[in-house]
């Protein structure tokens, strides 16, 4: 049974895998220009990965940035996981401390929305923390592989922003989003739904006029839970 849930969990991350694979090419030619070796690169994917902290850290490091500041942002950039983890902890109320910390350490934004549309689409029958690693451990290993290819053809693909591979991210939320209103809209009022995305937008465009982005992300989220809760029935 836990071996036919890592293969559904698996298939499940195919979209977003396909969408590291260009996204992750994209890094590891930025990678690559900020001056990082392949090694380096897949040390940043290995031990970091994240693929808006990992940009981030290329941009400070051509601004020959401090470590201190480099870390304390990637940080800020990263954030939105503690409000990620807390969630994912209720979906897997029976799994061992241990089995979330491990789905927790190697999930993303990509991930958590993958488990989102499982849940909202099939209900926690079909998701289990083994469904949940094959999930996960799928886009950690292809996200290193490419970045590390993008590494080493980073002096064939010199502009990648020319080829349309840094929308690639862009395109997968996008999917991954639309399966996720789709299910909702089953489950939900469309007045409901409305509101909570008039919610996120506006205190997102607003609060990113004073605050950093991440942070920005993060405030809109906690507004958008708190008046989901308010309205909800």
């Amino acid at each position: 049974m836990k071996g036919q849930d890592l293969r559904l969990g698996v298939r499940a991350a195919i979209p977003t895998m396909l969408g590291y694979l260009s996204i992750g090419i994209a890094f590891g030619i930025v990678a690559s220009e900020t001056g990082l070796s392949p090694l380096e690169t897949l040390l940043t994917s290995v031990f970091i990965y994240s693929g808006s902290g990992q940009f981030v850290l290329c941009a400070l490091l051509l601004a020959k940035a401090e470590l201190s500041s480099i870390a304390l942002t990637v940080f800020l950039t990263n954030l939105r996981h503690f409000l990620m983890n807390l969630h994912t902890a209720t979906l897997f109320p029976k799994a061992s401390l241990w089995q979330q910390l491990l789905i927790g350490s190697f999930m993303t934004d990509e991930s958590y929305g993958v488990l989102l549309g499982a849940e909202l689409k099939n209900g926690l029958t079909t998701v289990s923390p083994t469904w949940m690693y094959g999930n996960n451990f799928a886009s950690y290993f292809v996200w290193c592989l490419s970045t590390v290819l993008g590494a080493v053809l980073g002096n064939l693909l010199p502009n990648p922003a020319a080829l349309g591979i840094d929308f690639a991210l862009i395109a997968m939320f996008v999917a991954i989003f639309t399966g996720q209103l789709t299910s909702l809209a089953k489950r939900l009022p469309l007045k409901k739904i409305g509101v909570l995305l008039a919610v996120v937008t506006v205190t997102y465009l607003a609060s990113s006029m004073v605050i950093t982005g991440s942070l920005a992300v993060l405030l809109a989220t906690v507004t958008a839970c708190t008046v989901g809760v308010m309205i909800d029935d």
